[in-house]
């Protein structure tokens, strides 16, 4: 093999693997971008949860508010009858 044949084959090679890093890089920026899209889809999912647990939270205390004195006073009101009756 002649010395022009060998840089010319070298050259080619080189080519080839600069074009196979650029296609690599290419196909990494896109895998990197859809990365980031579906974390910030899951953050925005985490987000809304814990909204909704703390909403959630909210109305069991609201709703801990009435019905606790209600169920107490059900069996006060139970006891009464027991106790007048028997």
């Amino acid at each position: 093999m002649s010395d022009e044949q060998y840089r010319h084959e070298s050259l080619s090679v080189l080519r080839e693997i600069r074009d196979t890093q650029r296609e690599i890089l290419a196909q990494l920026g896109a895998q990197r971008a859809l990365a980031e899209e579906q974390l910030a889809r899951s953050r925005e999912t985490v987000e809304e949860s814990i909204g909704l647990q703390k909403l959630a939270l909210q109305r069991q205390r609201a709703i801990s508010l009435v019905a606790v004195p209600g169920i107490l006073a059900c069996i006060a009101a139970i006891g009464y009858l027991v106790l007048r009756y028997f």
